[in-house]
């Protein structure tokens, strides 16, 4: 969903850098995987296709962290509406 971002913290020798990929658009979203000591972040389109990615050596990566967009699922919504008094009979 656009708004979510990771953050990646990586050790630069004798300092730390840190990147973020952000999903800029509606309907993207943003992915993370290791493989083979490769950190790779991604962001995806709704049908899978790659816009960009971002890799890193593993051993260099000190946090990575994942900040999604806090979703509303309709269970929470109706769970947010007052609640009504039954009237009295």
């Amino acid at each position: 969903m656009k708004g979510d971002r990771v953050e990646i913290v990586v050790d630069a020798g004798d300092t730390t850098r840190t990147y973020e990929v952000v999903a800029s658009r509606a309907g993207r979203r943003v992915e993370t995987a290791v493989r083979r000591g490769v950190v790779e972040v991604s962001e995806v389109t709704r049908n899978g296709s790659v816009v960009r990615t971002a890799r890193f050596m593993a051993t260099r990566v000190l946090a990575l962290v994942e900040q999604p967009v806090p979703r509303q699922d309709s269970s929470e919504r109706s769970a947010e509406r007052p609640l009504r008094e039954d009237p009295q009979t």
